[in-house]
């Protein structure tokens, strides 16, 4: 029998319920959850009324976060928490190259080159996508005030961004699952089906075509 991955990232673009599922995924598993709480960041408001203005002062908040999460994790005894983490630190060049000028984008990778960021490999990736229209949907669905500002040309650039992004991707074995038509949180078929299929991936790159179940 294939060993139970010990430290699971749940990864994708916002309105695809990343948080949710790696919550739930945390729970039946009985992980610790590592979470990235956009809403601490006190620039993400502004950043979604003017990307431009505040683009910078929004990423290196999220970078400083993250590097400190990711020097806690490796403080930690590794070899007993288990853990599942809604993001992935290599992700984060992903956001700066999309929303920084070439000025700032200097300054953030000097600063990203001075930080020590030296991050586990998950044993696990799990990338959820959907098309634009859908990550808008649950977007206006789940009623969140600062993300009501979002606008279609931007989801559009970070579905593609995260497409390319996890094209390339070979820092572990990674399932990709196109999670368009199902409901990850309240549709336990859905979410059992994907947790018995994702628990059997050791190794490579997988794709997840589900047929939605209906209750």
């Amino acid at each position: 029998m294939e060993k139970t991955p010990r430290y699971i990232a749940v990864e994708g673009p916002i309105g695809v319920g990343k948080t949710s599922f790696a919550k739930r995924l945390a729970s039946s598993l009985n992980y610790e959850m590592i979470l990235e709480n956009p809403e601490e960041n006190p620039f993400l408001e502004r950043f979604y009324q003017n990307r431009k203005q505040a683009a910078l002062q929004t990423q290196l908040f999220f970078l400083f976060e993250r590097a400190r999460q990711i020097q806690e994790l490796r403080q930690a005894d590794l070899f007993e928490p288990v853990r599942v983490a809604d993001f992935l630190i290599e992700k984060d060049r992903l956001f700066a190259e999309l929303n920084l000028d070439s000025d700032e984008l200097k300054l953030y990778e000097n600063i990203y080159a001075h930080l020590t960021i030296d991050a586990p490999a998950p044993d696990l990736v799990v990338y959820l996508q959907a098309p634009t229209d859908t990550l808008l949907t649950r977007i206006q669905q789940r009623a969140i005030k600062s993300e009501q500002q979002i606008e279609r040309a931007y989801l559009n650039q970070l579905v593609d961004a995260y497409t390319g992004f996890f094209h390339y991707y070979d820092g572990s074995p990674l399932l990709i699952v196109n999670a368009a038509e199902i409901d990850l949180v309240n549709n336990d078929d859905d979410y059992d089906a994907l947790l018995a299929y994702l628990l059997t991936v050791t190794r490579g790159r997988h794709y997840y075509n589900p047929t939605p179940s209906i209750l």
